[in-house]
């Protein structure tokens, strides 16, 4: 029984700099969203230093690249470019993550269903939506996932556009995130959220009540959840990751804490 939680990144500018952020950042959150591979896949050397950063225990759940996902349609030489990169990793990945486009939707399911049939069965695998039919009509999108062992990602929305926004870094993000109806559901034993909230703790917060609940819930059926907790600025997304822990074993004790950070090596 383990409950991951992280932030989008592991540096920041509102972050003091370290020598080495990665292995910081650990001290203070277990997992980590790899966003960065959505852009580039990069070196082997490079990952190998994000595996000596971090704890065994540790965990990434690596995007992958755009020409994947988003460009060539599951085609192309850049898959086995990027599975290549991350070895060195091992079971610090705790899953891939295939980020779909807008466009993507019921009708290239069948597409979807033949990628995943093809991939390497070493990882883990979780798919994210964003095309609104996916959560107004019957879909095959969940049989076709749960065939494929793979968990539907949820990013959850609902809390930030509940008024209107207040900052510019609220105001940014409400041209950029998605607004789609919240779906709650896990398909796996590790299921992943998304969860944005604003840049007011206190409502992030309220608007995340409902996920400590259900990660308890899951916890106590023996599932592995991972919650990553995103603000717009995102300014204190590693405190807040840790208050969702603490929440969540104050109802499931048997859960273990997180390690203390070390006093002043970060936030």
């Amino acid at each position: 029984m383990r409950l991951h939680v992280g932030c989008a990144m592991w540096t920041h500018k509102a972050w003091p700099s370290t020598a080495e952020r990665l292995r910081s950042y650990a001290e203070w959150c277990n997992a980590v969203e790899g966003n960065t591979t959505f852009y580039a896949t990069p070196a082997r050397d490079t990952v190998a230093g994000w595996a000596d950063q971090t704890p065994a225990d540790f965990r990434f759940v690596l995007k992958l690249p755009r020409a994947v996902t988003h460009e060539r349609r599951f085609a192309g030489p850049e898959l086995r470019a990027f599975l290549a990169a991350i070895e060195p990793l091992g079971p610090r990945v705790h899953a891939l993550w295939v980020q779909l486009p807008p466009s993507f939707g019921p009708a290239d399911v069948g597409a979807l269903a033949t990628f995943l049939d093809n991939l390497p069965a070493a990882y883990r695998y979780a798919v994210e939506v964003r095309h609104p039919a996916f959560f107004t009509g019957p879909a095959p999108l969940e049989s076709v996932l749960t065939a494929a062992g793979a968990e539907w990602v949820p990013f959850d929305t609902t809390a930030f556009f509940t008024t209107p926004p207040t900052s510019d870094a609220e105001r940014d993000a409400w041209t950029k995130k998605p607004r789609l109806p919240l779906r709650s559901e896990a398909l796996t034993e590790h299921p992943i959220i998304r969860y944005l909230g604003r840049d007011d703790p206190a409502v992030t917060v309220s608007g995340w009540r409902p996920w400590v609940a259900r990660c308890a819930a899951w916890l106590r059926e023996g599932r592995s959840p991972t919650v990553f907790i995103h603000t717009p600025d995102n300014a204190e997304a590693p405190t807040l990751a840790r208050r969702f822990h603490a929440e969540v074993r104050a109802l499931v004790p048997d859960l273990e804490p997180l390690p203390d950070p070390e006093p002043l090596t970060l936030f």
